[in-house]
């Protein structure tokens, strides 16, 4: 959530913090700012509520001048959305963006009202630039007053100051919230996302926690968290301008809905031998030495552990426990030496998952990742990290990353079965073959959004939604709840069908739309009962399965779905499709905005 964009230039710096920041757009925002120090050598600011166009607007009647400057898209955390509230934040003759929670602010407003520093605003962001100038009206210099300022603070942060009278000079820190710097020439330039510098930079380093640098054209100086200096690595990154592009799609979830195919075939390309009858991961990942799974991660990615879980358990007979990141830690659950802690996460910097992984860290035998950014904190701090090669996904609404974490997995699955002996080369080259088959159906599933557009705009006049599903597909019943209420903002909630009479069954009337998912499996026959449960009290079912599914159970229901037939194992990986286009659809009939829903962020750098 947030973006941070800092430059030190050789050309103007307004707009191009403005065009950095609208690519930082999807994270999520109410309101951004841009602060530069102007050919006079003085600090200004632009804020506006509500989209970047309302910034770039104001730009144009009231420009900013200067070659040095700092910009923020704010979502609000401390205060409701408001210009006052908007960052960039000032205190006379420093200003600040910020990105995260202080914790001690109230604290430390206190002390600082008592010192005669008022405050304006209602955020904890504020007390930084305060504090800050209570160091500067000390008479300290620029760098010391943020040092002295960061080491007071407590929480999680990425901050980039900016000083009245210095057109040379950035200082930036994190702790708990990820920040990059760029380097240019003769120029250098700060972000919240290494996708924001993308067209400025391709060289980046990555601040690791505690750090905070001393930011010139000319030189970067990083300390670490004791103080010592910090030689961090410079990387070079490769981001594909196309990927931030809708390319002819109305909405980047709709995009990255079609990219599905593609991009699992190339993470299957990547992960498979030569031969495709073997999987490619590292030598040391031998799951025979393992006596359980900790699986932990965040909504989405969430599910797709819960979907793993049955792969694990079924397959590898290995046990596995899924945790909810927010609430992990706080458990404090035991971690044995022959546990592996299996963290998932899109960008790689959500910070429950990332505060999960530090609790986990010197407990289990092993921390693994699967991410989708390689350079991201949690790919950074674990063991082995294993990318899913999904490409950059802008839509707030996780679509391809999703799939993609589940293909992983899947492989995850089937390399654990047969380093424990479960199966034999045979079955895991069979499994792998099924496996290859998925970017064909996923293509085949896609060929149904028309008639799925035409039962979401039925679906977007209801009001609350039940989703049902058995075994695997009870947790992308989960998800399939999950993805609708995001995007469309109608109630829907997921259960295991066999919950159905345990509860949830007297929400079920006429007007209430109920979605099955039910490949014809092992489970369909039960499934099916408690279909026809629905059905018996006026209930408008929507199913969803396969030819041979809709031959069996069809009669009575109100719509259906049909997928193409998929092997059973891999069944959540396609019927993902038609619960993404079932939300994607009925959100454009509501009106909705699908790529930024309304509350959410992208990536959740806080608790």
């Amino acid at each position: 959530m947030c973006g941070i964009v800092g430059i030190l230039g050789q050309h103007e710096a307004a707009p191009i913090i403005v065009e950095a920041l609208k690519r930082l757009e999807y994270r999520g925002y109410d309101s951004a700012g841009v602060a530069t120090i102007n050919d006079g050598n003085q600090l200004d600011r632009r804020r506006a509520l509500g989209k970047l166009v309302n910034l770039a607007d104001l730009l144009v009647h009231e420009p900013l001048q200067g070659k040095a400057g700092i910009g923020h898209t704010r979502w609000a955390t401390h205060g409701a959305p408001s210009v006052t509230n908007a960052h960039p934040h000032r205190a006379g003759p420093v200003s600040v963006v910020h990105n995260g929670i202080i914790e001690n602010f109230r604290d430390l407003r206190a002390d600082l009202a008592a010192k005669g520093y008022a405050c304006e605003t209602e955020t904890d962001t504020e007390t930084i630039v305060l504090l800050a100038k209570s160091y500067l009206d000390q008479g300290l210099g620029p760098r010391e007053a943020a040092e002295q300022t960061i080491a007071r603070l407590e929480g999680a942060y990425a901050l980039c100051f900016l000083f009245d009278g210095e057109n040379d000079l950035l200082i930036a820190a994190r702790k708990g919230s990820p920040l990059a710097i760029g380097h240019g020439d003769g120029e250098v330039f700060v972000g919240s996302d290494a996708l924001a510098l993308a067209p400025m930079t391709d060289r980046i380093t990555y601040l690791e926690e505690g750090d905070w640098a001393v930011l010139t054209r000319s030189s970067i100086e990083i300390r670490d968290a004791t103080g010592r200096r910090a030689n961090r690595p410079v990387k070079t990154i490769q981001i594909d301008t196309a990927s931030i592009s809708k390319d002819g799609h109305k909405h980047f979830m709709a995009k990255e809905i079609a990219e599905q195919p593609t991009v699992m075939a190339e993470a299957l390309e990547h992960y498979l031998s030569e031969d495709a009858t073997g999987i490619n991961l590292p030598e040391s990942l031998d799951f025979s030495r393992y006596e359980r799974i900790t699986m932990v991660a965040c909504g989405t990615a969430y599910y797709a552990c819960l979907t793993a879980k049955y792969w694990f358990e079924q397959l590898a007979r290995l046990p596995v426990e899924v945790d909810v990141a927010s609430e992990y830690r706080y458990r404090e659950p035991p971690v044995s030496k022959g546990t592996m802690a299996m963290f998932v996460s899109q960008s790689g910097e959500t910070a429950d998952t990332l505060a999960a992984l530090r609790y986990a860290r010197d407990k289990a035998d092993t921390v693994l990742s699967v991410v989708n950014v390689p350079e991201s904190s949690i790919a950074r701090e674990s063991d082995v990290a294993l990318p899913i090669l999904a490409g950059t996904e802008i839509g707030v609404a996780s679509t391809k990353a999703f799939t993609n974490q589940l293909t992983v997995l899947a492989l995850l699955a089937l390399k654990a079965a047969r380093d424990r002996d479960q199966i034999d080369a045979g079955a895991l080259s069979a499994g792998l073959a099924d496996l290859r088959t998925l970017p064909g159906l996923l293509n085949l599933a896609l060929g149904q959004s028309e008639s799925i557009a035409r039962i979401a705009a039925k679906l977007a006049e209801a009001q609350d939604v039940l989703f049902l599903g058995r075994g695997q597909m009870y947790p992308l019943a989960l998800e399939g709840a999950l993805k609708l209420k995001e995007i469309s903002y109608i109630h829907a909630e997921g259960y295991a069908s066999g919950e159905l009479k345990h509860g949830p069954i007297a929400l079920v009337d006429k007007v209430v739309p109920v979605i099955v998912m039910a490949p014809r499996d092992a489970l369909f026959d039960k499934t099916v009962s408690n279909m026809q449960e629905v059905m018996a009290r006026s209930g408008k079912v929507l199913l969803i399965t396969d030819a041979k599914g809709a031959r069996e159970a069809s009669d009575g229901i109100w719509e259906l779905i049909q997928m193409p037939e998929v092997p059973a194992m891999f069944a959540p990986i396609l019927y993902a499709v038609p619960a993404q286009l079932l939300a994607y659809h009925t959100a454009i009939a509501k009106g909705t905005d699908v790529d930024q829903p309304r509350n959410l962020a992208k990536s959740v750098t806080v608790e």
